[in-house]
């Protein structure tokens, strides 16, 4: 595991918040040579802490006006009963997230519609079909006030 120092971690809350952002700048904001700035994100990257750069899409102008996250709840505890609903779920575009979690229900998605016409849709053709499938519980999102994921 690589050491993050206070700075590593002023380079990574900077890189969260704007990947593009040029190696001088980044520099600048963290109080560093270009230089030696350049060499500590090329170990983070190296080590494996930056894991890549991606773009923060607008969910409105790609037409996702209906975001949710569902809890679900499998009927059959096993690794097989797993792997089939992750292989279905990894083949929805409407699922954005998935995660395996602990507690009383086994997954916890993210799921992005056009609009609740077309998550009914979803929630009924897709969820609805999966055998292993016992319970579903929308947690519609009104609003995000604080969205850091990158």
């Amino acid at each position: 595991m690589t050491k993050i120092d206070g700075i590593d971690r002023q380079i990574l809350r900077e890189l969260s918040r704007d990947g593009r952002v040029t190696n001088l700048d980044l520099a600048a904001r963290v109080g560093l040579s270009p230089s030696a700035c350049l060499r500590r994100v090329q170990e983070l990257e190296r080590a494996g802490v930056i894991a890549g750069y991606r773009a923060v899409l607008d969910p409105a102008a790609m037409g996702v006006g209906f975001v949710a996250y569902l809890g679900v709840g499998l009927n059959e505890h096993t690794k097989a009963a797993q792997e089939r609903f992750e292989r279905a779920v990894t083949r929805a575009p409407e699922v954005v997230e998935c995660h395996n979690i602990t507690g009383t229900i086994e997954y916890l998605l993210r799921v992005e519609a056009a609009d609740l016409p077309g998550y009914k849709t979803f929630h009924t053709d897709v969820l609805g079909t999966l055998p292993h499938v016992s319970s579903i519980t929308t947690y519609v999102v009104m609003g995000s006030p604080k969205d850091d994921r990158a």
